[in-house]
């Protein structure tokens, strides 16, 4: 990376603040950055940091006031959100430029004799890639990716170190899978019988829309018949369970831990918390918002609300009752207090 100060600034349709001299060779945190660096303040916590960081360039929001001076050699950068605009610098310099020309596969690779490889597709060491799998243009598979056979893989993909892809998957383009992903196990399908569980053949598939991303050791259980499907731009943070048949709307974010259980429908644009627990076979509203370790056991048919607790309830009614429950407990030790108090004079008489 080697971009002027202004150059960036055009790129972001942002506002120099000072002179616009300057060269920027790479990113840094706010606290450590130093000469020839960009960094952002997007949290107010961090704004003390500001005042003393040796960054050459620092994102901040187009409404920002500074509290105190900041160093005659950091120029401020004012775009509207500074946290997507370092995202979208660092996508646009953050790594180096690939060949889309020339493929290179390690030679300890097994690659299907049936397979098709696209133009400038790096397959890292250690990678299986099944019969009659299709990987398209400027993908990368980083070390011991496992790949199975029937698989579509989208253009511009990156699959991480030991990352799985089940037998007839598709994985939009530009998606990202973090090391260990497991897309396509089987779901968990079992039938009772006198003898025991008798195992359900899980027949269906995985497919993922363009864009998305699923998280270091995050699961993504094949259908039973049909597809488990997530839509375009879907983000999946660490450690999470999807279960067979659950679809998953357009740009829903999930964080770590969270479960769901088969056959649930999500729907587009939902935010949900780290722990979540989600019951099979319900639907779950557009827009809607799932506070940390809550549980939904329920379908949400209103879009936009925003949700916490388990069972979870609209947020403004899970604070009522928490503080009713805190009244109620105050309310028990002054009773039991008293009685304490009364049964002690009792025994003095």
């Amino acid at each position: 990376m080697e971009v002027s100060i202004l150059e960036v600034a055009d790129l972001l349709n942002g506002r120099v603040e000072g002179e616009p001299n300057g060269m920027l060779s790479g990113f840094a945190g706010i606290e450590e950055a130093g000469s020839g660096q960009l960094t952002f303040l997007a949290n107010p916590a961090y704004e003390c940091h500001l005042y003393t960081t040796r960054a050459s360039a620092v994102l901040v929001a187009s409404d920002f006031s500074p509290a105190s001076p900041v160093g005659s050699d950091t120029r401020l950068i004012r775009v509207e959100d500074p946290y997507a605009a370092m995202a979208r610098l660092m996508q646009a310099y953050g790594g180096a430029a690939e060949s889309q020309e020339e493929q290179r596969i390690h030679p300890s690779a097994v690659v299907s004799a049936t397979a098709v490889i696209g133009q400038g597709v790096t397959i890292g060491p250690l990678c299986h890639v099944g019969e009659n799998t299709h990987i398209e243009t400027g993908s990368t598979l980083q070390a011991g990716c496992l790949i199975g056979s029937d698989v579509r893989i989208g253009a511009h993909c990156r699959l991480g170190m030991r990352s799985t892809v089940g037998d007839g998957c598709i994985i939009g383009a530009e998606c990202v899978l973090q090391t260990g992903a497991t897309i396509g196990a089987d779901g968990f399908g079992f039938a009772p019988t006198e003898e025991g569980y008798e195992k359900i053949p899980q027949l269906g598939n995985v497919v993922l829309g363009r864009g998305c991303e699923i998280g270091a050791g995050t699961t993504i259980d094949r259908a039973t018949l049909g597809s488990t499907v997530l839509g375009e731009g879907v983000k999946l943070d660490n450690l999470i369970q999807v279960a067979h048949n659950v679809r998953i709307g357009d740009h829903t974010v999930i964080a770590a831990q969270t479960g769901i259980a088969g056959s649930t429908e999500i729907g587009a644009r939902c935010m949900i918390g780290g722990q979540v627990g989600i019951n099979g076979h319900i639907r779950i509203a557009d827009d809607t918002k799932v506070a940390a370790k809550s549980g939904i056991t329920a379908s949400v048919t209103k879009e936009g609300q925003v949700l916490q607790g388990n069972p979870a309830l609209p947020i403004v009614k899970h604070r009522q009752i928490q503080l009713a429950l805190r009244k109620l407990a105050r309310e028990f030790t002054r009773n039991t207090d008293r009685q304490r108090t009364g049964a002690a004079a009792a025994e003095t008489r």
